[in-house]
């Protein structure tokens, strides 16, 4: 297989940058769906049917699988959706520069979409048939937590032994076995409006309560048990001279156990509920988006084939954990065999300087067509 690839690799870079050059951020419906209508017209190529679940605001979901597929045990997820506005693309379309190539989505994760075709097209024509156990998702809204996506992973993940999820291979090649789980929070605080400097004693200030609020979330954090919180964003008032009436807090919350989720919960609650100054009236409103991905002995069998497989190609496996939310979350929540990171390595993602390591693309490519090989046997 190994041979093919290395055939195939301006190919397969060639596909990257077909891919990079469109933008295809969230909430672009239309790039998004470029590229699953490219994608499915691969598929097909190599015998996969393509069911498109349409979407009306976000880009549509391509559901793949063989032909000859029958119950597929192994679920791999990958989206194609990037952070990045309309209009990106051109301004710094797909580049090459050494062993790197850039471009808006390079690596988080247009180069994972490449990888995984060029794997399966590697299985068929050198006579393997892991391809015809796998069931394939591609998902439109990944980078936005999953609004429209989630169900449909949660569904086709039933029944499912591994799941095997694309995101980039951290910079040091490592697979990601772990992740934090992530929620948003909005903390609304409700004052009384008055003129500063005429009438101050009839104000209640909504900042003022805020920001007991602020250090109060604050002191929540506990790094050694994986615990983040952190107001990211703050709004309120309406003048200088003027109490506020109003003011909001946003929050981001990042735990690493799933029993933490009801602890946190209940206390933002009691935050929220404690009232500091008279007469303000505080609604907290949110929700966690995704459980965290818990490191398990299933993931541990499941790590250990994917070293075999490394072992045999000549690639070392490594993995940590990362708090950084991903699909994996669902997955992994459901009970099946999760590893993430599966993609070529790349770093800098959502920024500018995002990357992909080019060598990488068909080294992972090997990778990922030997472990569904393998996996296609572990019934």
């Amino acid at each position: 297989m190994k041979d093919l690839l290395y055939a195939k690799r301006l190919e397969m870079l060639q596909l990257v940058e077909r891919l990079v050059n469109i933008d295809s951020g969230s909430h672009t419906k239309k790039g998004i769906d470029e590229i699953g209508s490219i994608l499915k017209m691969k598929f097909e190529s190599l015998d996969f049917i393509v069911d498109t679940v349409e979407q009306q605001n976000y880009g549509n979901q391509l559901v793949i699988q063989h032909r000859d597929a029958h119950q597929p045990h192994i679920l791999v997820v990958a989206h194609m959706d990037t952070v990045f506005p309309e209009g990106t693309a051109q301004k710094r379309p797909f580049k090459v520069k050494g062993n790197r190539a850039y471009g808006p989505g390079v690596a988080d994760m247009k180069s994972s979409l490449v990888e995984l075709f060029y794997a399966i097209l590697c299985l068929k024509q050198t006579g393997q048939t892991g391809y015809k156990h796998i069931q394939i998702i591609l998902n439109s809204d990944e980078e936005i937590g999953s609004p429209s996506s989630a169900s449909l992973i949660s569904e086709k993940a039933a029944n499912k032994k591994f799941a095997l999820i694309l995101e980039p291979a951290r910079t040091d090649g490592s697979l990601v076995t772990a992740r934090r789980g992530c929620g948003q929070f909005k903390v609304d605080i409700a004052g009384v409006a008055a003129h500063s400097g005429i009438e101050p004693e009839k104000g209640r200030s909504a900042i003022e309560e805020l920001a007991h609020k602020i250090i109060a979330l604050h002191r929540l954090n506990d790094q050694q048990k994986g615990i983040s919180v952190n107001v990211g964003m703050i709004d309120g008032g309406s003048a200088v001279n003027t109490i506020a009436s109003h003011a909001a807090a946003f929050v981001d919350v990042r735990i690493s156990e799933k029993r933490q989720d009801a602890i946190i919960l209940k206390q933002l609650k009691k935050i929220c509920a404690e009232t500091h100054i008279p007469g303000t009236k505080t609604t907290l409103s949110g929700k966690m988006d995704r459980s965290p991905m818990e490191k398990n002995e299933k993931t541990n069998v499941l790590l250990g084939t994917i070293r075999q497989a490394g072992k045999e190609i000549g690639i070392e496996i490594t993995d940590t954990a990362t708090g950084g939310g991903s699909d994996a979350s669902i997955t992994s929540d459901l009970g099946i065999a999760t590893v993430d990171g599966l993609g070529p390595i790349g770093g800098n993602a959502h920024s500018e300087e995002e990357y992909l390591e080019i060598p990488s693309l068909t080294e992972r490519t090997l990778l990922l067509a030997t472990v569904i090989q393998k996996l296609s046997k572990m019934t």
